[in-house]
């Protein structure tokens, strides 16, 4: 008989974060932006109507649901659907967390994909053409945002390892720079100017390339709504969730490390690395223990979200100096 042994970091399904909670951590430039610059009725959440309406069926539909990868579990049941899809961040549409509603202005189609930068193949893909070259696959995995609460769901799309394959990076490329687009009339929360707009965030080649980094297409069985950053998005479970950028239109091989959108704007609370570490607290709270969304439970921060078994490796200086990393 076979015997098998699951990773440290395996949840079982029953623990993942039901969806309607998924969908709350503007309140803190809410109020830097109401403190210093004044908040409208935009900011506030108040009295914004997309101008477009609803798209008609996502066209990838067809492709859900995938295969269910069995060497991602979990260790807590999945968040329900009805929780995680109506409390999200898209400061694109809003600073609130009940932002499901504005972000149904995202026009996903058509959508294309550039890989540039410091590539031997650069190339620009149609949304659709890139989901019939990817190895499309169900991956149960934790979400834990920078503000201290969590989720677990069952993200669907493909490693980013694949990707960067494809793109066959030169030996001069360090790093991976995300950019997600750029149309304010789509998206009002562009306008407001204390915001470094489009969205960047970057990882190191090494991180890049983990078998956890992966590029989410799909949610639930599904594709990919508005709200979680259609049509496709990051998912890197073992860092604070505002790394997982949305939306993503731009892939840059560079040699220099970006800076991400959070990083510009605060990087002393928005570090590059953005590792989950209890032991390092955020400037204004705690990060030791975090709120299970859709629930009252709480529970002790794992070191990088309970996925250390996959890659303490990418980061050796972390064990003697908890600050690098953050």
């Amino acid at each position: 008989m076979n015997v098998i042994q699951k990773p440290s970091w395996q949840i079982p399904e029953s623990e993942a974060t039901p969806e309607h909670v998924f969908h709350n951590r503007r309140s803190f430039m809410k109020g830097a932006a109401a403190g210093l610059l004044g908040v409208g009725a935009f900011g506030a959440g108040i009295g914004f109507t997309p101008r477009r309406g609803l798209a008609a069926e996502d066209p990838s539909a067809g492709l859900y649901p995938v295969p269910r990868n069995e060497g991602f579990t979990l260790d807590r049941e999945i968040t329900p659907e009805g929780i995680t899809s109506q409390y999200n961040n898209f400061y694109e549409f809003g600073t609130h967390k009940e932002i499901y509603r504005a972000a149904q202005a995202l026009e996903t189609r058509p959508w294309t994909v550039t890989i540039d930068g410091l590539a031997d193949n650069p190339m620009t893909l149609d949304m659709d053409d890139l989901l019939k070259k990817m190895p499309l696959e169900e991956r149960l995995y934790r979400h834990r945002c920078v503000e201290a609460w969590s989720m677990a769901v069952p993200w669907s799309g493909f490693p980013l390892a694949e990707l960067v394959k494809m793109a066959s990076p030169k030996a001069s490329a360090k790093y991976l720079r995300f950019e997600t687009f750029m149309d304010p009339e789509m998206a009002p929360g562009q306008t407001q100017g204390w915001y470094p707009w489009p969205y960047v965030e970057g990882l190191t080649l090494a991180e890049a390339t983990n078998e956890l980094a992966f590029m989410a297409t799909g949610i639930y069985g599904k594709p990919l709504q508005k709200q979680y950053g259609a049509p496709l998005r990051l998912a890197l479970p073992w860092k604070y969730g505002f790394k997982s950028i949305k939306s993503i239109v731009r892939l840059s091989f560079v040699e220099e490390q970006p800076v991400g959108m959070w990083e510009a704007i605060q990087a002393s609370e928005y570090g590059f690395w953005a590792n989950v570490n209890p032991g390092v607290p955020h400037p204004r709270w705690s990060q030791a223990s975090e709120r299970l969304l859709g629930t009252s439970e709480r529970r002790d921060t794992l070191m990088f979200n309970g996925y250390a078994e996959q890659v303490t490796a990418l980061y050796p200086e972390w064990k003697t100096d908890m600050s690098l990393y953050r």
